[in-house]
């Protein structure tokens, strides 16, 4: 710690503000530690609170002004990054707005303290409409408790730094075992839904015989082409089908589907990996009588029934016609 101290008193303020931009891009860089290093210089005049503070918040507000304007612009795309490690990131995107729904932009106040949670506040603050200036202002009053404690507890104990930097880096360790032991819960849970979904969900097919008949019977079907972006080149559907991107599920988050209306999904080949997350994802959002085609298309071409080249592309209200 006292060649941490050394270190930062050569370098000031910039390192200062290096420190908490790069802990923003998701770094690894100790910006705690550089604080409580600067805490204290400050009580020995190298240094001074106000700037060693004012540095880090508005390194903090520029790193976090970028997150907002993502999560502004792109919403639950921005999120991907962070929830990839989910089957379904959209729908991890989607929990995690409700849950900041409930404390909205007050959560920028102690996020910084809680761990996970800094990663996700200011594009979920971006994605649900809050003004830059109210995000400008409760970011920087997070930020600056933030950076205060860190400064005033390296000022209060700068005759014992590296016992206070022995007891950060046992905190940081539990904490990170904690938040590792978390996000296995999370995931082994999701594992598992998955896993049992996937079974009932093979369950529940179509037969290609058995849609034919129903669609020529004039039933209200939404049938759902998976091709996504590989069916951009003309690439054949079943007559009715309306072609989706299943890897941009988000762009349809303001779909309206009955949740009383059949929905039959397939996708290029006869495997319904894709089909089922899709599947996994309209569920979420209430829509129970989902199944997927037994074969996908191949199995419907396999049998000579018809195909087309004239695909529906929804966007917007596409999927409710």
């Amino acid at each position: 710690m006292r060649e941490t101290v050394q270190f930062l008193a050569h370098h000031g303020y910039w390192l200062l503000a290096g420190a908490v931009l790069g802990r923003q891009a998701c770094l690894p860089v100790p910006a705690n530690l550089l604080l409580v290093a600067a805490g204290a210089l400050a009580r020995i005049g190298e240094l001074h609170l106000a700037p060693i503070v004012a540095s880090a918040v508005l390194a903090f507000i520029l790193a976090d002004l970028a997150w907002y304007e993502a999560g502004r612009r792109w919403g639950e795309r921005t999120l991907y990054l962070l929830s990839g490690f989910s089957g379904d990131p959209a729908s991890v995107a989607r929990r995690a707005k409700t849950v900041f729904a409930r404390h909205g932009v007050r959560t920028l106040l102690i996020s910084k303290f809680v761990l996970g949670v800094d990663a996700v506040a200011a594009p979920l603050t971006g994605a649900s409409g809050t003004s830059p200036a109210k995000f400008v202002l409760f970011e920087a009053a997070g930020a600056t408790l933030w950076s205060a404690f860190y400064a005033f507890l390296g000022y209060v104990f700068s005759d014992q730094l590296d016992l206070v930097a022995v007891h950060l880096a046992r905190i940081g360790t539990i904490l990170a075992v904690l938040g590792a032991v978390a996000v296995a819960i999370h995931f082994a849970k999701r594992v598992a839904r998955w896993l049992r979904f996937v079974r009932q969900f093979a369950l529940e097919r179509i037969s290609p015989e058995e849609l034919y008949s129903r669609l020529n019977a004039g039933d209200d079907i939404l049938l759902l082409d998976l091709q996504g972006h590989r069916g951009s080149n003309g690439a054949l559907a079943i007559p009715r089908a309306v072609r989706i991107d299943p890897r941009r599920l988000e762009r349809y988050k303001d779909v309206a589907i009955s949740p009383s209306r059949d929905v039959v999904l397939y996708c290029a080949s006869p495997g319904e990996f894709t089909s089922a997350r899709v599947a996994l994802a309209l569920r979420d959002r209430g829509i129970v009588r989902v199944r997927p085609l037994a074969g996908g298309l191949q199995g419907w071409r396999a049998r000579g029934f018809p195909t087309t080249a004239n695909v529906g592309l929804p966007f917007g209200p596409g999927l409710q016609s």
